[in-house]
């Protein structure tokens, strides 16, 4: 694709950026047939290929953002479905955060739309708001239906049944492995504390278990995600300088062979962290944190899980989009659970967005629902016992449409090699499978 920035406007590091990406573009439409929002909306303007020529158009003319412009790129789930198919190597993730950057500085929204944002970017990575947020919405979910706005709707929808109690094991500490072979960091995150605090209490027993010492740094928090993708790059960088600024420590005192991350969504991130603070003081301890972020599933594939009997319990695993397509790890799950001695299975299709991609369904609702009902339909037509995912977005978008238990893969690891059983497989409704029989 050919570009007509000047060189004035080259010298900015973003719009620079942009330029190397928009010139790989060849227009081919290769990444429409794995859109998401493309195929529910058949939109040409809302699938990867369109919006690359409004970001184009935008950005080359130094435009005030239109509503049109706005309205399809916030439609964009960021899922990078379009990143795995495109055969130009076009790294559309790095076009849209900066086209969501520019327009949350330059177009004026209206104010229910500021006024939302607003209050999503001051609770869901605080966990402590979090949990009062979502006790207010569990008192207000009988009344969604009375909602005017279909957002304030998805949101009491949303709100979960219960709230799991704190975890101390969030605190900051180190956790003694058992026959020491690496020292890591975990991620313990912000929103999955207050939604989820199983996930990281599976986590540090098993990765103890098979010989990891596990440090949680005092000052890591939340990744900086889910404000960084409505554009808020002052906030998101101020959080994200934080966990680089602890995670490097760590580094230098008592070295790190691994940051294992639980949560999909924010391993994308982290990862990215080098790029994001390229031109930052804080540029070189960025790119040292970004080289040795990895998915739990990464970790757990260097170490020596026990290999389990096979068994009768179906798996249907659901592939997050921000593992799949964001850091391209496909398989390590997957062959993680057959090790531990799960059946497991996969949807029709896998490749595509469940429909919660951070505070997407909360944003956009109605073709949020669209997607989660499809993937249901697909995860439910494979009769699991149990639906696994590796992203907490992901199970509670899922798991408040089906009767299967959905739980997170290193729940399922850490049952198959000693651990309790999840809870998820415990509750009254969901009579729990046999238990995986370790050799």
């Amino acid at each position: 694709m050919q570009t007509t920035f000047t060189p004035e406007q080259l010298t900015d590091p973003g719009t620079q950026r942009a330029n190397e990406i928009l010139r790989r573009c060849v227009h081919c439409g290769f990444c429409t047939a794995t859109c998401p929002t493309y195929q529910v909306l058949g939109d040409e303007l809302d699938s990867p290929r369109g919006r690359i020529y409004l970001i184009k158009d935008m950005l080359e003319n130094e435009h005030v953002p239109d509503e049109r412009t706005v309205k399809h790129i916030d439609r964009c789930l960021s899922c990078l479905a379009c990143m795995t198919t495109c055969p130009s190597g076009v790294h559309y993730m790095h076009l849209v955060d900066h086209a969501r950057a520019y327009i949350e500085k330059n177009y004026d929204r209206p104010w229910s739309d500021r006024a939302l944002r607003w209050m999503l970017a001051r609770i869901l990575p605080y966990p402590m708001r979090f949990r009062v947020a979502l006790l207010g919405a569990k008192i207000g979910r009988p009344f969604a239906r009375f909602m005017p706005d279909a957002r304030l709707r998805a949101m009491l929808e949303m709100a979960p049944k219960t709230i799991p109690p704190v975890s101390r094991n969030d605190d900051p500490q180190t956790f003694p492995a058992q026959d020491k072979k690496m020292r890591v960091a975990l991620m313990t995150g912000c929103a999955q504390k207050a939604l989820n605090t199983d996930i990281n209490d599976a986590t540090i027993r098993l990765l103890t278990r098979l010989g990891a010492e596990v440090v949680v740094a005092e000052g890591a928090g939340c990744c900086g995600a889910l404000t960084h993708h409505m554009g808020k790059e002052d906030q998101s960088h101020a959080t994200a300088a934080k966990n680089i600024r602890a995670w490097a420590k760590e580094i230098d005192n008592g070295g790190l062979d691994a940051i294992v991350i639980n949560t999909s969504g924010c391993g994308t991130t982290v990862k990215d962290y080098g790029h994001m603070f390229r031109n930052d003081p804080l540029a070189e301890d960025a790119a040292r944190v970004s080289a040795i972020a990895m998915d739990v599933s990464e970790i757990l594939m260097k170490l020596d899980l026990p290999e389990g009997d096979n068994n009768d319990t179906k798996v249907a695993y659901h592939a997050a989009c921000s593992l799949q397509h964001g850091q391209q790890i496909k398989t390590f799950p997957k062959d993680l659970l057959k090790r531990a001695g799960f059946t497991v299975l996969e949807p029709a299709d896998s490749h595509l967005c469940c429909g919660s991609a951070g505070t997407y369904n909360l944003m956009q609702p109605e073709i949020s629902k669209q997607l989660k009902t499809r993937k249901v339909q697909t995860l439910e037509a494979l009769t699991p016992d149990i639906i696994a995912a590796g992203n907490v977005g992901c199970m509670m978008q899922i798991g408040g449409a089906t009767d299967v238990p959905i739980v997170h893969t290193v729940e399922l690891l850490d049952w198959a090699t000693g651990g309790p059983q999840p809870p998820a497989l415990l509750a009254q409704d969901n009579p729990a499978p046999a238990v995986p029989m370790l050799r």
